[in-house]
């Protein structure tokens, strides 16, 4: 920006728009006492605009939109009393516009959208500012109510409005401006009715009405069809809309653009909507429109963007709109219609962004007629009903770049002619009937980011190049015959996803519904994302938790949690022992041997010294016989209470094995008690800084049940525990739990 401009006293037009300006506005600009026009928009300003410009006394334009100017703007603006012209658009500017300026009379363009500019707009503006015809302050931090006394300007042609935090009504007798074009008000928090478009009907003049994303509702008046005839927009989509669409909306002939979406509307959209010659974009998606789609919109040969997704249409595809040879976009999506896709419609080369018929009930062949969409980018006809194979002259569909075809009938192989699809990054051919092998082209497919193959009848092995080294793009669950599915999966048994050793093997992690595979033998199990119960109760890694769970940390089980989790266990062990045939015996219950999942259910694992009593071992040793002796397996604090050997042995006899087989009840006393089995910390003293932890929670036994709480210890009932020493019954756990009452 040049400084030495104060020489040239006499100048009158300073116009330096479009050019490649940097640093900032020079206040020596300020003494050019003669300077009526100053333009210096679209360049690269910064810092503020000078104080000095207030000194312009005859200035009548200033343009300095399109800058990177920061600050408030100058109070001594307000002098200038001759401006007719203020553009300050598109910059960084802040604070409030100062209130003198709005009473500046002589101002006709008023310009300040695009900023960080906040406060509310005064009352009495249509009055200060009669002259005002441009009124242009939209996306900024604008508040309050929009002043009725707008309708005083009676030559006002455009507010801009849209995209700040207005409320309140919508501005009362708009219909008194004669003169207005366009009404920009959307994105704001506006709460009325509909009734205001009957008032516009008086503006002879108007345009455009664009009034979406605020909080109107009801219905939408008869009287729109009394607009003029020179509305060409009408935008009121994500309001709160509802009732039918009127068909006196086929009165306005000129309209090019009409959106309606994601509103509450019902009915059937009348067959004037063919009346709309002139019409290029409907959007009517996220409604509640039923019937079918009239045959007439096929009269709307200039529509270049369709879009009636969301709703419950239903009936056919209308053949007319075969008509529609300019269509850029068709969005049918998420609907009942049924039968073929028409040919007719397939045949519309000039749909190129999208083309969607997905969840509907279409059904029959893909016509080859697809072939046609040579300029297409996006195809999705997932989640219908259609069969026969897939047409190969999409071969044609060159520019296509995501293809779904997800959840049909389709059979027979998959095309080469997806081969010649250079441009494809996303394939969904999953839950269909395609057979055969996986097509090695797919290799070659340098752009495909994502391949779904899913539950198919696909056979042979998985390619590994390509795509396929990527085993988060690819999914080839459920096809029962094909091999490398599992090594895709854990991504050929790489270290990363290594969860556990042991003296049998290498345990992976992996994502797969799968559980084939013709290379080698292996155990597929659900994995436990809350490892193991023994790091929720002694505070152990808690690295081995893949994450904190909603229900707490390691360490921090509440006494409810482990009631349900020793629940659990007992429930498993029965099983086991009861119901199986032959019984099992689990022989090394602990909790490292308990996992948690996703719910904090508890999971019996390892069962790597299980005994199993077969018939004849029954005839000698019965499971449940207490009398006789039987082995214990397992470590050294997981027996009943009472019945442990000092000398901690690591096995021991029991000349009185508990009803269940497996050591349950000192297996509870851990469970309630954070400590480890070999601490020397009383269980029930472990069980009483729980309670006391825990204010909400309250375990009432059966009335009349005998107490023994520790001296201190309030709580309105007991566990009952039977007296101060841990009790003999391997129950412990079972009988509390068996009629607790919990009070929060």
């Amino acid at each position: 920006m040049p400084t030495n401009l104060s020489q040239c006293s006499n100048l009158e037009v300073l116009n330096l728009i479009d050019n490649q300006l940097v640093g900032k506005i020079s206040h020596e600009l300020g003494s050019l006492s003669k300077l009526r026009d100053l333009f210096l928009a679209k360049n690269s300003l910064t810092g503020s605009i000078p104080h000095s410009i207030g000194n312009l006394s005859q200035l009548l334009s200033l343009s300095v939109g399109r800058n990177g100017l920061q600050g408030e703007i100058p109070k001594t603006l307000s002098k200038l009393r001759g401006l007719r012209n203020v553009q300050l658009a598109f910059n960084q500017l802040t604070g409030k516009i100062p209130p003198a300026i709005f009473n500046m009379s002589s101002i006709i363009y008023f310009s300040a959208g695009d900023n960080q500019l906040r406060g509310s707009i005064p009352p009495n503006i249509g009055d200060t500012l009669p002259s005002l015809s441009y009124l242009d302050f939209p996306r900024n931090l604008f508040t309050g109510i929009i002043p009725p006394s707008l309708s005083n300007a009676s030559n006002l042609q455009y507010i801009y409005f849209n995209h700040n935090s207005f409320h309140g009504p919508m501005p009362a007798n708009l219909g008194r401006l004669k003169a207005l074009e366009g009404m920009f008000l959307m994105s704001n928090q506006l709460r009325d009715d509909f009734s205001f478009i009957t008032s516009l009907t008086n503006c002879s003049m108007l345009e455009i009405i664009g009034v979406d994303h605020n909080f109107l509702e009801g219905l939408l008046p008869d009287s729109i069809g009394n607009l003029s005839n020179s509305v060409r927009l009408i935008a009121m989509s994500s309001n709160a809309m509802y009732g039918t669409i009127p068909p006196s909306i086929g009165n306005l002939f000129n309209l090019s653009f009409l959106g309606l979406s994601n509103n509450s509307l019902s009915g059937h959209v009348p067959s004037c909507i063919g009346a709309l010659y002139n019409l290029r974009n409907l959007y009517l998606s996220i409604n509640m429109l039923t019937g079918e789609i009239p045959s007439s919109i096929g009269n709307l040969t200039l529509l270049s963007l369709l879009y009636l997704p969301f709703n419950n249409f239903y009936g056919e595809i209308p053949q007319s709109l075969g008509n529609c040879r300019q269509l850029i976009e068709l969005e049918l999506s998420n609907n009942n219609l049924s039968g073929p896709i028409p040919r007719e419609v397939l045949s519309l080369s000039t749909i190129s962004i999208i083309f969607n018929l997905a969840h509907n009930q279409l059904s029959g062949s893909l016509p080859s007629q697809v072939g046609s969409l040579t300029n297409l980018v996006e195809l999705d006809l997932s989640y219908n009903k259609l069969t026969g194979p897939i047409p190969s002259s999409i071969n044609k569909c060159l520019l296509l770049g995501r293809l779904n075809l997800a959840v049909n009938s389709f059979h027979g192989e998959i095309p080469p002619a997806l081969g010649t699809l250079r441009g494809l990054q996303e394939l969904d051919v999953s839950h269909n009937d395609l057979s055969g092998e996986i097509p090695s082209f797919l290799t070659q497919l340098t752009n495909l980011k994502y391949l779904n193959l899913s539950s198919n009848k696909l056979e042979g092995k998985v390619p590994k190049q390509g795509v396929f080294l990527n085993a988060s793009a690819v999914s080839v669950f459920e096809n029962r015959n094909l091999c490398g599915e599992l090594s895709r999966a854990i991504d050929g048994f790489s270290e990363n996803n290594v969860i556990g050793k042991g003296r049998y093997g290498t345990v992976y992690k992996g994502n797969t519904e799968e559980h084939s595979c013709n290379d080698f033998k292996v155990l597929l199990y659900e994995y436990m994302v809350n490892g193991s119960l023994e790091n929720w109760i002694h505070k152990g890694n808690e690295e081995d938790v893949e994450h904190e769970h909603e229900h707490g940390k390691p360490g921090h089980l509440g006494l409810m949690q482990r009631l349900d989790i020793a629940i659990d266990i007992a429930s498993a062990i029965k099983y086991l022992h009861e119901d199986c045939s032959p019984k099992i015996v689990h022989g090394d219950l602990k909790p490292s041997n308990v996992l948690l999942d996703n719910e904090m259910m508890g999971r019996v694992g390892d069962f790597g010294l299980t005994t199993i009593i077969s018939a004849a071992t029954t005839e000698v040793m019965d499971i449940d016989d207490r009398s006789r002796s039987m082995a214990v397996r397992g470590f050294v604090g997981y027996v009943p209470p009472g019945r442990r050997d000092v000398s901690h042995q690591p096995r021991r006899l029991l000349r009185r094995p508990p009803e269940t087989g497996d050591v349950i009840g000192a297996y509870s006393s851990t469970i309630a008690s954070s400590s480890s089995p070999d601490s020397g910390l009383s269980w029930f003293d472990e069980i009483e800084n729980i309670l006391m932890k825990d204010e909400d929670v309250h375990v009432l036994a059966e009335p009349g049940a005998e107490r023994a709480v520790p001296e201190g210890l309030e709580l309105p009932a007991d566990l009952r525990f039977p007296g101060p020493s841990p009790p003999a019954s391997p129950r412990l756990l079972q009988d509390a739990a068996a009629r607790p009452q919990v009070l929060r």
